[in-house]
């Protein structure tokens, strides 16, 4: 009818944290334009789920992490809105990115999904190069049209039943807070990694051993220009590398203990 307004949409904005004091503070505040925001702790102990406690605007929730998949499949059940923003708690939305997805979700011809490219910050400086420059991720989308495929388990991927579109607008990623934080974030994907490949019954393989590890450092420093962003590069090409080593190690124990417990329980 005329005259009538087209409601407003309301906006879920969800995170799964893990010991993210010192950079989910930031994440909160940026995405406070949401009309809900609740996060799925896995039992930090560094304070974090203490913070989320108190604040005002999070509905927080514990729950044990199996892997990204099943944890973001979880979080995403616990939204009210059908609109949803997932962002990672070492995620920023700029003020020009918050206007841009409240533009979207009440523009009445939105996709039902949308890819974010991301800008990754290397502490408090930019990474232009060493791989990151084109990726992309699913960010903003419909629940109602929209789930969590469970064909993978670290690099979660969206099933989307609709059109995918790109905003224009980057979110900006902390990726790097020093050198262990990122090690210890590179091994467990890894194993991660590992655990998804041996589900998928791939075999462990000495040669990719070796060669895989390298080919990933010689494309993020030097195909994809690493080398531009200098010792920046060279450090984030180097972890990365150390991931891809970490799973084919991890996916080595885990073959040897299936082995293992294969000759245990023969008769």
């Amino acid at each position: 009818m005329d005259g009538l307004s087209t409601p407003k949409q309301k906006l879920s904005a969800l995170i799964i944290t893990y010991n993210e004091m010192g950079y989910i503070e930031k994440c909160i505040n940026s995405i406070a334009f949401a009309d809900e925001i609740i996060v799925v702790d896995s039992f930090s102990t560094d304070g974090t789920y203490e913070y989320l406690q108190k604040h005002p605007k999070v509905k927080v929730i514990q729950n044990p992490f199996e892997n990204f998949t099943a944890q973001k499949s979880f979080t995403l059940k616990q939204a009210t809105n059908d609109w949803v923003l997932f962002v990672d708690a070492d995620e920023v939305v700029s003020d020009k990115l918050q206007r841009e997805i409240t533009e979207t979700i009440n523009d009445s011809n939105a996709c039902e999904a949308y890819w974010f490219y991301r800008k990754f910050m290397f502490q408090d400086t930019p990474l232009n190069f060493s791989g990151w420059q084109t990726d992309k991720n699913h960010r903003l989308f419909r629940k109602s049209k929209a789930r969590f495929t469970d064909r993978k388990i670290v690099h979660e991927t969206l099933d989307v039943d609709g059109t995918s579109c790109i905003l224009k607008e980057k979110l900006t990623h902390y990726c790097y807070k020093d050198y262990q934080d990122y090690k210890g974030k590179m091994l467990r994907y890894g194993q991660l990694k590992a655990k998804e490949a041996f589900y998928r019954e791939k075999q462990f393989n000495y040669v990719f051993m070796i060669l895989k590890p390298f080919w990933k450092f010689f494309n993020h420093f030097v195909i994809r220009l690493g080398f531009l962003d200098g010792k920046k590069g060279l450090t984030i090409s180097y972890l990365n590398a150390l991931g891809v080593l970490e799973r084919y190690r991890e996916l080595k124990k885990l073959e040897k203990k299936n082995e293992l417990t294969y000759y245990l329980v023969m008769p």
